[in-house]
C-alpha cells in the first residue's frame, strides 16, 4: 500500500469527509418535511438504487448462501435500527451534537471487542473510555432542558452502540468480501427491513416541501452511496491508520456545515462534552490497545452515515 496519497485520492478523501459530515445536517433538513421513518426509507431506497447500479458496473461477487443470515443481521443492526434511531434522535438534537455522540462509536467498539474478540485495553485505554463517557454525559445533558438528560440524545447514543456492534460483526465478513461489497449487502438488507416502516411514504412525497425531498435524495446519493465508493478508493491508495485517523474531523466539519446550512450550533455544554469525548476516543485509539491485540479501526465510526 502506498505511503502517500495521490492527488485523486486526496480529493476523494476530502469529498468523503465532507459528505459524511453533511449527513447530520441533511437529516435535520429532511426531518422538516418527513417523519423519521419515511426519511430513512426514502433515503435508503435511493442509496440502494445507486449501489445496485455501481454493483452492476463493478461486478460485485454474490454473497455465499451461508453468509446471507449474518448479512441480514448486520443490515438490521447497522442500517435499519441505526438510521431509524438517529433520525428520531435528531428531531430534537442538533446536527453537531448528534455527530459528537456518534463519534463515541470507537469507544463502544473497543469495549465490545474486549468481550467478543478478546482484545485488551491498556490502563490509558480504560482512562480514555471513562473520559469519553464523561464527555457523552455532558452532551446528553447539554441537549436536554436545564441539566436533565435528553431522551433523544440517549436514543442517538443507542445508535452509536449498535453501530459498534455492527462493526464488530463485520470483522467476520471482511475476510471474504471487500468493504464496499459488505456495505452494499448491508444497505440492501437494511433497506428491505425498513420497508414495513414506509407506509404512507408515497403520499408523504407528494405533499412534502421540495427542499425537504431534495435533502433526502441528497442523503441517499451522496453520503449514503457515493461516499462509500470514494472511501473504498481512498483505502486502496493509502495507509489505513493515517487515513482513518482523519475521521476525527467529521464532528468538526458537521458542526460547521450545520451552522452554514441550518444556522444551528450545539449548546456550549455539548461542545465541551464533545471535546472531552473526542479526547477520550483519541486516547483509546492511539495508546489504548495492547500490542498483541488487533486494532479496532476508526473506519467503523461512519458506516452508518
Amino acid at each position: 500500500m502506498r505511503s502517500h496519497l495521490t492527488s485523486r485520492a486526496l480529493l476523494a478523501l476530502a469529498a468523503t469527509l465532507l459528505l459524511w459530515a453533511s449527513a447530520f445536517a441533511g437529516i435535520r433538513a429532511g426531518l422538516r418535511a418527513y417523519s423519521p421513518a419515511h426519511l430513512a426509507v426514502l433515503r435508503f431506497l435511493v442509496a440502494s438504487t445507486v449501489l445496485a447500479i455501481y454493483a452492476g458496473l463493478a461486478h460485485f461477487r454474490r454473497p455465499q448462501a451461508r453468509d446471507i443470515p449474518g448479512l441480514i443481521l448486520t443490515g438490521a443492526i447497522g442500517i435499519t435500527f441505526y438510521n431509524l434511531a438517529l433520525n428520531y434522535g435528531e428531531t430534537r438534537v442538533s446536527a453537531g451534537a448528534a455527530s459528537l455522540l456518534i463519534a463515541s462509536t470507537p469507544i463502544w467498539t473497543a469495549l465490545l471487542a474486549t468481550l467478543a474478540l478478546h482484545e485488551r485495553l491498556t490502563l490509558r485505554g480504560w482512562c480514555g473510555v471513562f473520559l469519553s463517557f464523561a464527555g457523552v454525559a455532558l452532551i446528553t445533558s447539554g441537549e436536554g432542558e436545564g441539566i436533565r438528560l435528553s431522551p433523544q440524545a440517549l436514543i442517538i447514543l443507542a445508535a452509536a452502540v449498535t453501530s459498534a456492534i455492527y462493526m464488530v460483526l463485520q470483522k467476520h465478513f471482511l475476510g471474504r468480501y471487500s468493504a464496499l461489497e459488505f456495505t452494499a449487502y448491508s444497505i440492501w438488507s437494511g433497506t428491505l427491513l425498513m420497508l414495513p416502516f414506509g407506509g404512507g411514504l408515497f403520499s408523504a412525497v407528494r405533499t412534502a416541501a421540495l427542499n425537504g425531498t431534495a435533502a433526502v435524495i441528497y442523503l441517499g446519493i451522496f453520503p449514503g452511496a457515493l461516499a462509500y465508493v470514494a472511501w473504498a478508493y481512498v483505502m486502496s491508495h493509502g495507509p489505513a491508520g493515517r487515513i482513518t485517523s482523519l475521521l476525527y474531523l467529521i464532528p468538526v466539519l458537521a458542526i460547521g456545515i450545520a451552522w452554514v446550512w441550518l444556522g444551528e450550533m450545539p449548546h456550549l455544554l455539548s461542545l465541551l462534552g464533545g471535546g472531552i469525548a473526542l479526547a477520550g476516543v483519541v486516547m483509546v485509539n492511539l495508546w489504548g490497545k495492547a500490542p498483541s491485540t488487533a486494532a479496532s479501526s476508526l473506519l467503523s465510526t461512519q458506516a452508518e452515515n
